[in-house]
This record gives structure tokens, sequence and C-alpha cells, in this order.
């Protein structure tokens, strides 16, 4: 007993100490910083405000979403220090507006994903399949992310087409000069790009936006508790929330705590385990009132650090905005949002998608995680981002082209299909098939005995796909 309890007062004085130092971290990064912060946050607005709106008419209660969302923004920067997106289950939100579902629907296809979720953490077979996905995979799910993305971001342009050419002519032009200030925006990094789109839009949207018979909308947040009955919930969970789960768990578990040391590397990335309990409670607690079902995307993540975000007082922030907005102005922040112009929300996916495609190009380098170890740790600045180097390691060409292929079937996977889940078990099926080509190759050579023709090349014989540890 006395060991158990020197160890529980030792997990909590570490805990303690980390939470100290998370929030010095928050603290000096923002004093250093604060627009950036401030841009940063706002990064994945362009993936939040479509589904947002549209879930909004009846689907959803518009200010429980932004109070429990920026509580979860407030938190997760609190506890993680980096900047985590609060996003909707996108398989959820597309499900609920094809099908015109009802708010407990909604809730039961939120409440379920995040008990599955919280299953796989609690027992740790969230841990067991980290071990398992290989990094090839796991990055062809990021640049899947952001390919799709940016055919999302195009989708909106198009969407604003109408049969007006001036119109047409304007819509084109602000895209374009939209599109090459977000190109420019690396060269002068203390400009807040996301800030500006979002004031811009914000003006824009004003003369359309407000109710002229409530023109500030302004009412204190009542919230009101959904229980589903057995019938919704079992339409909600199973035409919705089956199959947002593989999602989730890829995307907003995997992906995210990847990504998240590949753009910092200097911070502690946070566990599978601690992003899927983060996904579990967040839902567990908001779908009850009619929020709407969220987790953690590696694109808004991308997006956020695209737009200068570095540490959690980002998404603090944001999280104290959606606050003060659900509890004290949602019909107004409805109002304003629903006339945004979808031409600068296009440019804020854009660019989410580049930064997550990005990701890719590490794949045959010492800066990505599985190969790391074998070149001692990549070059870092200063500011805690991964260096640019783009140094190799001891990789055959054989063996590059494969994690390539790897990568490149789970892109095409998600793209082709609109699916993670399935971009996954293609390149999980690529995967295998290259290690038992290599069996088979081994099996082969050992029939043959020590003697090996003078132009085999040894190398092409070793596992190329080498797993994460957790």
């Amino acid at each position: 007993m006395a060991i158990l309890g020197y160890n529980i007062r030792e997990h909590a004085h570490q805990a303690k100490r980390r939470f100290v130092d998370v929030q010095r971290y928050n603290l000096r990064t923002f004093r250093n910083q604060p627009l950036a912060e401030i841009s940063g946050s706002l990064g994945d607005l362009g993936t939040l405000l479509p589904l947002l709106l549209a879930l909004s008419h009846g689907y959803i209660s518009l200010s429980s979403t932004l109070v429990f969302a920026g509580l979860a923004n407030i938190l997760t920067g609190l506890v993680f220090g980096i900047p985590l997106p609060v996003q909707p289950m996108k398989a959820i939100a597309a499900v609920a507006l094809a099908r015109k579902f009802n708010k407990e629907q909604v809730s039961s296809a939120g409440l379920f994903v995040a008990g599955v979720v919280g299953f796989l953490s609690i027992t740790g077979l969230i841990r067991w399949f980290t071990r398992k996905i290989p990094i090839p995979v796991i990055k062809g799910i990021q640049a899947g992310t952001g390919l799709s993305l940016i055919i999302y971001g195009g989708s909106l342009v198009i969407a604003g087409l109408d049969s007006s050419r001036i119109n047409n002519a304007v819509l084109i032009v602000v895209v374009v000069l939209a599109f090459l200030a977000l190109l420019a925006s690396p060269a002068f990094p203390r400009v807040p790009f996301a800030l500006l789109l979002l004031v811009i839009g914000i003006i824009k949207s004003l003369p359309d936006g407000v109710d002229r018979k409530a023109p500030f909308g302004f009412g204190i947040w009542q919230p009101h508790v959904t229980v589903p009955s057995p019938t919704n919930f079992r339409i909600g969970a199973l035409e919705a929330g089956l199959g947002q789960v593989p999602l989730t768990t890829l995307n907003s578990i995997f992906a995210v705590s990847f990504l998240s040391a590949d753009l910092l590397p200097k911070l502690e990335a946070p566990t599978p385990t601690a992003m899927g309990l983060s996904v579990m409670a967040i839902n567990l607690i908001g779908c009850w009132f009619g929020a709407m079902p969220v987790c953690h995307g590696s694109g808004g993540l991308a997006a956020q650090y695209r737009f200068g975000a570095r540490s959690g007082s980002s998404v603090i922030f944001l999280g104290l905005v959606k606050l003060l907005l659900g509890l004290f102005a949602g019909r107004f922040t409805l109002n304003i949002f629903s006339e945004f112009p979808n031409s600068l929300l296009s440019i804020m996916v854009i660019a989410a998608g580049l930064e997550l495609v990005n990701v890719g190009e590490s794949l045959n380098t010492s800066r990505a995680r599985d190969l790391r170890e074998l070149d001692g740790p990549s070059g870092r600045d200063d500011s805690g981002e991964g260096s640019d180097s783009g140094e190799t390691t001891d990789l055959t060409e054989t063996q590059m082209k494969r994690r390539w292929a790897v990568m490149l079937i789970t892109v095409g996977g998600i793209l082709a299909f609109k699916n993670d889940a399935v971009g996954f078990l293609a390149g999980m099926f690529c995967h295998w098939s290259f290690q038992l080509q290599d069996r088979l190759d081994a099996r082969s050579s050992q029939r043959e005995g020590p003697i090996r023709l003078q132009n085999e090349d040894p190398d092409d014989q070793s596992p190329l796909l080498r797993h994460e540890d957790a």
C-alpha cells in the first residue's frame, strides 16, 4: 500500500508540473505573438462554418454547440498546450443532412461514436492499433484528407457561381486575389491572414445578415436536454455513427497525434489514448443538450498551424469567443455567418488542405517518425517546428518506392470513395502485400542456399515499412 500511495503521489506531482509547464508555454507564446495566435485560432473556420450553419437549421442547437465546443477548446488548450481544433464529425453531418435527421438522431450518432471511441481508449486497443499502423498509411490519410479539403474548397467557389457574368467575374477576381495573398502570407508572418479574412467576411455579411426586427439577437442560453428514443438511437447509431467511427479513429485520433508531433516536435504530442478520451468526454456531455457531434481533426490542426497558431492559447481564445457567443448571442451569430462569403471560406479550406498535403513530403526523410531513430533527431529551430532539411535516411530505392506506393494508394482510396476507412484498408492491403512478398522471397532464398547471384540486391529483401512504437 505504501508503494501504491507513493506512485499515486508521484504521478500527481508529475501531472501538476506538466500542467504548470503547459500554462507557462501558452502564456509565453501568446505574449510573444498575440496576433499570430488569434489568427491561427480562426484557421479551421473554413471547415467548421459550412457544416455548423447547415446543421443549425433544425438538426442541432447552435447555442449549445457553441457553448460546449467553446468549453472543449478551452480545456484542450489548457491540458495539451497545442492548437487542437474542435470540428464537426463530417460523416454524421453528411448523413444527417442527406436523410433529414432530427435532433435526437444526430445526438444518438454522436453518443454512439463517443461510446465506441471511449471503449477503445480505456481498454488500450487504441495503443495496439497505433503500433500496427505503418507511417506511410498515416501520412496517406493526412495527404488524402488535405486533397479532399482542397477539392471541397473548389466546390465552394463553384457553388457561388450564378447566371450573372458580372457577379461571377467579381467572385473569381476575389478568389484569385485571396489565393495570391495566401501564397504570399509566409513572407509576412506577422500579418494575421485568417483574422483579416474573418473581418472582411463579417463586414460583407453585416448588411444581409442583420435581422431588421431584432438587429442584435442577444439572449441568454436556455439549455434543453435531448433524450433519444430507442428508435432514434438505433437510426442515428447505425446509419450515421457506424460510418463515423473509422473516420474519427483514423483522422481525429491517430492522424492528429502524429501530425502534432510532425508540426511541433519540441512539444509533447498528445497520445492516441488521450485523444480518444477527449473525444469521448466532449460528446458524452454535449450531445445530451443537442450540441453538434465533434472531434479533433488533422485538417483543423494543419489550418490553425498554417495561420500562425503554435500553442494552446490560440484555441483558448477561440473557446472563450465561442462560449460568449453561445451564452449570449446565438441567433446573432447564426444570422451573420449564414451570409459569410463562400469565396473567403474556400481560401481558408484550401490553405488547410495544402498544409496537410505538405506533410506527406517527409515520408522518406529523417522527419518521418518511424525513420528518426535511424539518423537521430531531426533538425529543429527555436520555435519547435521541424527542420526543412529533407535529409533522407539509408533506405534503398525499392524501400522508398514501396513506401510511396502505400501512401499514394491510401490517398487514392480516400479520394475515389470519399471515405477514410476505404483508403486505410487499401493502404494496409498494399503494405501487407509487400510484407508477404518479402517473406516469400526470404523463403525462396533459404531454399536456394547461401549462393546468391551477383546482381541480386540483398537490401531489397529487408522489410521496408516500419511501425511506430506507441
